[in-house]
């Protein structure tokens, strides 16, 4: 198994359980979970496979990502029940995949040999897109667009972090734990602290000279 492999199954596979962990929320049957769970796993994968032209996308060349998808989403119709609160539940495990889909998303573009440039945006393209089509087509407030929440920026300074690590000419490994390590402690302290960055208040219009 190929490094990329291992980091596009360990995404997969978390992303998945955060899908179907949405279906449940949702109250969808067994198709829906297995759909949901698919759409928010390959979501952003495919979609950085697609502008990257890396072609067929990964789970088209290797269906194993269909069979741990399902896996998944079983896992989780039979045992959703059992957790305390599905949403909590979705919100750290969520920081476990992106912390582990920046990472896959960094590497699939530097083993392509892209610049810095395509290599931090390929990082958050994996990261945050699955996710937003989960949320969307459940007809949930997207996760990444939620006001004090960090998400998109947790994935930009994960990708940030391993541009400047292999500007600073590191190790890929140190470079791709770098990445995810910066990832999922960001967006730890934003779930448990409620760390978030200034949000846009419009300023009250003035008064304009009276006719």
């Amino acid at each position: 198994m190929t490094l990329t492999t291992g980091l596009d199954l360990a995404a997969v596979f978390v992303f998945a359980l955060t899908g179907a962990l949405t279906a449940s929320r949702a109250q969808l049957d067994v198709v829906g979970f297995i759909f949901i769970a698919a759409l928010t796993a390959v979501g952003g994968g495919t979609l950085r496979d697609l502008f990257l032209g890396r072609l067929p996308v990964f789970w088209v060349k290797d269906p194993t990502y269909i069979g741990v998808i399902s896996v998944a989403a079983l896992l989780v119709f039979f045992t959703a029940h059992l957790l305390e609160s599905r949403y909590k539940a979705i919100l750290w495990l969520d920081a476990a995949a992106l912390a582990v889909a920046v990472p896959a998303g960094v590497f699939v573009a530097l083993s392509l040999d892209h610049g810095f440039a395509v290599i931090l945006m390929m990082g958050v393209v994996t990261g945050c897109f699955g996710g937003l089509m989960r949320d969307v087509v459940c007809n949930e407030v997207p996760l990444v667009l939620q006001k004090g929440e960090l998400y998109v920026t947790t994935a930009f300074a994960g990708g940030l972090a391993a541009v400047l690590c292999l500007w600073l000419g590191l190790p890929v490994v140190f470079v791709l734990l770098a990445c995810g390590s910066m990832t999922f402690l960001l967006r730890a302290g934003s779930i448990i602290f409620g760390w978030s960055l200034p949000v846009y208040r419009p300023r009250p219009k003035k008064d304009g000279p009276s006719n």
